[in-house]
């Protein structure tokens, strides 16, 4: 019989804040995560805005300032998640079988600074003088792999690779393997931290960033008319999930369950996603049918929402598709109006969205949403503009939807005996 998984610990590390109280009261607040870039000299770019991570002291996390500088900068933002995921869940690890616990973190693109700064000291001054450290800092694994080492966790350890769908296929395996009595626990989602000058100079060749340099609070429009590409953000979501009884034989609090996990591909571009949405509406159909319920059982859909043409013309269509009248009854908000696009971490992190829309009763708003494009009003979806509404949200379901046509989709319920 498969076993249930619940959620019983967030961790988040984001441009709007650090730790799920701040992380969820500036969201509710329609608060702006995007401003100019700081980590470099970007006056040259085309793209000069992002969704950067404020005040961050990896010290903060228990990480060794020496430890520190052998680990990329998104290393140590899943480092801090999960520790915040950990300490939130209230596990006591030494009491734990530390070989039931599993480790699935992954990221979109993994130690890109470490990267730009090898190539960087290596043109300049010559291979003898790279850094030893170089490899296991760049390499994308290493977020799982310090992850476990630093928390003695010695159950399955991976790391998942599916672009902009990293964070939820990573929530999405992890949950798989404890609904398989596989492990008893898991510390899963995805970090970024990607803002760095190979990676906004690649991604605004494809002009695929916004370039509304000169308003960043309004850059970051999903659904808008005006919409001019998305933005891109860094950061770290990390949920610890447990095997139902398990939670409940040591009084864990429950945010939510996790019902149901889809995930497809397009098979149809390498960059663009399949018209219509149509295997984006069966993602969701996967994980709606995998929690045993019906599409008129979901209330709020956290759409990928990037903030450019095509996927919030294709998501929009999909989710049409999927739930028809019911649609229009639904709530769909973008949490990347607020943060920036976080690419591998964006799954996990809107994960975390959905964990306390449902045990909260408020769910977020789209903000700088202020007329959608034709097309999408004649959808008649409601994409909670401006302000943030109550409701009694009990299913909710969060997309992720990445470059090489991965598609992925998790459904979180209200838990009850």
């Amino acid at each position: 019989m498969e076993k249930r998984v619940v959620i019983t610990g967030l961790g988040v590390v984001s441009p709007v804040g650090i730790g799920k109280d701040t992380f969820w009261d500036a969201l509710l607040s329609g608060k702006n995560g995007i401003g100019p870039i700081t980590h470099f000299d970007a006056t040259e770019y085309a793209a000069r805005i992002a969704g950067e991570v404020k005040d961050f002291d990896p010290a903060d996390y228990n990480i060794d300032r020496k430890e520190a500088r052998h680990m990329d900068i998104s290393t140590q933002f899943a480092v801090a998640a999960a520790k915040l995921a950990i300490d939130d869940s209230g596990v006591d690890l030494d009491k734990e079988d530390r070989d039931r616990i599993g480790t699935i973190v992954g990221t979109g693109i993994g130690g890109m600074e470490t990267l730009h700064n090898l190539y960087k000291g290596l043109f300049a001054k010559g291979p003898s003088r790279v850094n030893p450290f170089v490899v296991p800092k760049m390499i994308g694994n290493m977020a799982s792999g310090q992850v476990s080492i630093i928390f003695g966790l010695q159950g399955h350890c991976a790391s998942v690779v599916t672009a902009c769908a990293t964070g939820t296929n990573s929530i999405g395996a992890a949950y798989r393997m404890i609904q398989r009595g596989e492990l008893d626990a898991a510390v899963a989602g995805g970090t970024e931290a990607a803002v760095s000058p190979g990676a906004v100079a690649g991604f605004a060749a494809m002009k695929a960033l916004s370039t509304r340099n000169d308003d960043p609070a309004h850059a970051s429009r999903p659904f808008d008319k005006d919409r001019d590409g998305f933005v891109m953000g860094e950061g770290a979501g990390i949920v610890f999930l447990e095997e139902l009884e398990h939670a409940k034989k040591r009084g864990a609090h429950i945010y939510c369950e996790i019902g149901g996990y889809g995930s497809n591909a397009d098979a149809y571009h390498i960059t663009a996603p399949a018209p219509e949405g149509i295997q984006q509406s069966k993602c969701m159909a996967l994980a709606v049918k995998d929690a045993g319920l019906t599409p008129d059982d979901v209330d709020y859909v956290n759409a990928h929402g990037t903030s450019t043409h095509l996927n919030d013309l294709n998501e929009s269509k999909a989710i049409a598709r999927l739930f028809g009248d019911h649609a229009r009854d639904m709530l769909v908000s973008s949490t990347k109006s607020m943060t920036g696009h976080l690419l591998g971490a964006a799954g996990a992190v809107e994960a975390i969205a959905c964990a306390l829309t449902i045990a909260t009763g408020h769910v977020h708003p789209t903000i700088n949403l202020i007329e959608p494009e034709d097309e999408l009003k004649e959808l008649g979806l409601n994409y909670v503009p401006g302000q943030a509404v109550d409701a009694d949200v009990k299913v909710a379901i969060s997309n992720s939807f990445g470059f090489g046509g991965h598609n992925a989709t998790l459904l979180f319920k209200k838990y009850a005996e």
